[in-house]
């Protein structure tokens, strides 16, 4: 049980690290100090929704479709390959800065709605949570439920540390080379989760 909630833990964590559209919000309110529980509460609540999902009906799938998982493992690699290989590109050529501008304050409802829509909007967060989470879980029997508490825990760690601890950050991401060197990190281990991935099948 505690291998099988390490791992999903490991893996949750690896997989949310990665920058994105939803990640940037998150730590764009932190930096702003605006919203900030309602939106990594709904983040966290969404992966949790979404693990579940994952986790819970994947194996009955599976049963029915054992073609799926080498088509979704092979497929999830690819993937993490592709993602790799674009965040390593970011590293070496985007110069993206995390710029805080003086807007007006939007209101709650507006902060969740788009929180909301940077979530389940995104087709990755499905491969991400539903698919390559499932196929993972199926790993191991009978802790799947440890497995997946492990990865709704990193998304509450991950969320919750990115809101309330990005005030710190406002000075870092002001500069290009912090987000070079994120994509960077991402890539490498976007690439390593790829290759545990098909080392596993």
């Amino acid at each position: 049980m505690s291998v099988a909630f390490s791992t999903g833990f490991g893996i949750g964590l690896s997989l949310i690290l990665a920058i994105g559209a939803q990640n940037a919000f998150v730590l764009r309110q932190g930096i702003k100090q605006e919203h900030v529980l309602a939106v990594v509460l709904t983040c966290a609540l969404s992966d949790m929704v979404l693990i579940t999902l994952g986790v819970s009906g994947f194996s009955r799938v599976m049963a029915l479709l054992p073609w799926l998982d080498p088509v979704m493992r092979y497929g999830g690699a690819l993937f993490l390959l592709w993602f790799g290989a674009k965040s390593l590109r970011a590293a070496f050529c985007a110069n993206d800065s995390l710029v805080v501008k003086g807007d007006a304050t939007p209101s709650l409802k507006q902060a969740l709605l788009t929180c909301l829509a940077l979530t389940w909007l995104n087709p990755h967060v499905y491969l991400d949570t539903v698919v390559f989470m499932g196929t993972i879980s199926t790993r191991f029997p009978g802790n799947e439920i440890a497995f997946a508490c492990g990865a709704i825990c990193a998304s509450l760690l991950f969320f919750f540390a990115l809101g309330y601890g990005a005030r710190w950050l406002r000075p870092l991401f002001a500069n290009p080379l912090s987000w070079k060197l994120l994509d960077g990190a991402v890539a490498l281990l976007m690439w390593g989760i790829a290759v545990r991935l098909v080392m596993a099948a």
